[in-house]
C-alpha cells in the first residue's frame, strides 16, 4: 500500500473516530468482554448482554459485572410488570390471582436483591453481591412451587422461558463476580 493509500486509512479512521467514536473499539475492551464471558456458563448470553450496553467497552471486570446485574435487574422487573399486567389481569379464578400475586411478589423481591447486588458491588462487598444475586436466582422457585401446591391450576408456559432467562442473568453475574478479588 503506498503512501496516498496509508493516508487515505488514516484519515477514515481519524474521521471514525471523531463522528462515531464509539465505533472504534480498543482490542483490549472487547478482549475483556470475551475473556469474562468465557468465565460464565452462558457465553452467548454474556456477550451479547454486555454489547447492548454502550458502556461495556470502556468497564473493568467490576463494570461489567454490575451492567449485567442492572440487566438482571431490568429482566426481574419486566417480568414481574407482565406478570401484573398480562396474566393476574386475564385472572378470573380466585387462587389463580392469588397465586400471580405471589409470582409478581416473588419477581420483586428478585428484583431488589438484584439492586442490593448492586451496592455490594460499589462497596466492593463481593461476598455480599454473590449471595444476593444467589437470592435473586432463587426468588422465582417460590412462584413455581406455589403452583405445584395447587394441582388444578397450570403453570404458565409463558412464564418457564421467562424464569430461565433471569436465572441464566444470574448465573452470568455469578461467573463474573467469580473473577473479582476476594
Amino acid at each position: 500500500m503506498g503512501s496516498t493509500g496509508l493516508l487515505f486509512l488514516f484519515l477514515l479512521m481519524s474521521l471514525l473516530q471523531f463522528f462515531h467514536p464509539q465505533l472504534v473499539l480498543v482490542s483490549g475492551d472487547y478482549d475483556l468482554i470475551q475473556k469474562t464471558c468465557r468465565s460464565t456458563k452462558y457465553y452467548d448470553l454474556c456477550i451479547s448482554s454486555l454489547k447492548s450496553d454502550p458502556n461495556s467497552p470502556n468497564a473493568d471486570t467490576k463494570g461489567l459485572a454490575m451492567i449485567m446485574v442492572g440487566i438482571g435487574e431490568a429482566n426481574a422487573t419486566a417480568i414481574s410488570s407482565y406478570l401484573s399486567s398480562e396474566l393476574l389481569g386475564s385472572a378470573n379464578d380466585t387462587s389463580m390471582k392469588k397465586i400471580l400475586k405471589e409470582c409478581v411478589n416473588r419477581y420483586t423481591y428478585s428484583s431488589d436483591a438484584l439492586q442490593a447486588s448492586l451496592q455490594s458491588l460499589a462497596m466492593e462487598a463481593y461476598d455480599y453481591a454473590y449471595v444476593h444475586v444467589i437470592a435473586a436466582a432463587d426468588y422465582p422457585n417460590a412462584c413455581r412451587n406455589a403452583f405445584k401446591r395447587c394441582p388444578r391450576l397450570a403453570y404458565p408456559p409463558e412464564l418457564g422461558p421467562r424464569e430461565d432467562g433471569l436465572k441464566h442473568l444470574c448465573d452470568v453475574v455469578l461467573g463474573i463476580i467469580n473473577l473479582l478479588d476476594w
